[in-house]
C-alpha cells in the first residue's frame, strides 16, 4: 500500500480535510482466513437436528472455560441381596445411567466444541500478527516518508 498520499491525513494534532473516522467495533472485523474444519470433527461437536456447530461465531464465556475439579469417583456399595430384586432400585439404576450418559455426552461435544474453537483462535491469530507485522511496516515506511518531507519543508 502507498501512504504517501493518506499518511498526511491522519496525523494527531493536525486539521483534516475530512471528519474523524468513525470508530470501528471489533467484533464486526472480519479476518480473512481460510479455515475449514474436519467435517467429522463438526458432527462430533454438533448437536444432531440443530444447527451445525460454528467455530467463527461460537464464543465461550470465561465460566465455561474454567477447568473442572477431579471428582473422585466414589466406592461402590454393594447392595443386599434382597435389594437386587427390588424394581424401584432398577428403576433408579435405569434412570441414573440414561441420566450419566447423557452428561457425558453434553461433556464431549463442548470439549469438541473448544477444540474446534481453538482451533480456529489459533489460526486466525497467526493470520492477525501477519497482518499486525504488514501494517508496522507501512508505518514504518510512513514516518520515513514524513520524516523526509519535515526534514525538506520543516515540521507540520
Amino acid at each position: 500500500p502507498n501512504c504517501s498520499n493518506s499518511a498526511l491525513l491522519f496525523l494527531p494534532g493536525l486539521p483534516s480535510a475530512r471528519d474523524t473516522p468513525s470508530p470501528i467495533d471489533p467484533e464486526s472485523i472480519q479476518v480473512p482466513l481460510s479455515y475449514e474444519p474436519d467435517p467429522a470433527d463438526l458432527a462430533l461437536s454438533s448437536v444432531p437436528g440443530q444447527e451445525m456447530f460454528d467455530p467463527r461465531k461460537r464464543k465461550f464465556s470465561a465460566e465455561e472455560l474454567k477447568p473442572q475439579p477431579m471428582i473422585k469417583k466414589a466406592r461402590k456399595v454393594f447392595i443386599p441381596e434382597d435389594m437386587e430384586g427390588d424394581e424401584r432400585y432398577w428403576a433408579r439404576r435405569r434412570k441414573n445411567n440414561v441420566a450419566a450418559k447423557r452428561s457425558r455426552d453434553a461433556r464431549r461435544l463442548k470439549e469438541n466444541q473448544i477444540a474446534i474453537r481453538a482451533s480456529f483462535l489459533e489460526k486466525e491469530n497467526a493470520a492477525l500478527r501477519v497482518e499486525v507485522a504488514d501494517i508496522r511496516k507501512e508505518l514504518g515506511r510512513c514516518k520515513n516518508i514524513l520524516a523526509k518531507y519535515q526534514a525538506r519543508h520543516g515540521p507540520l
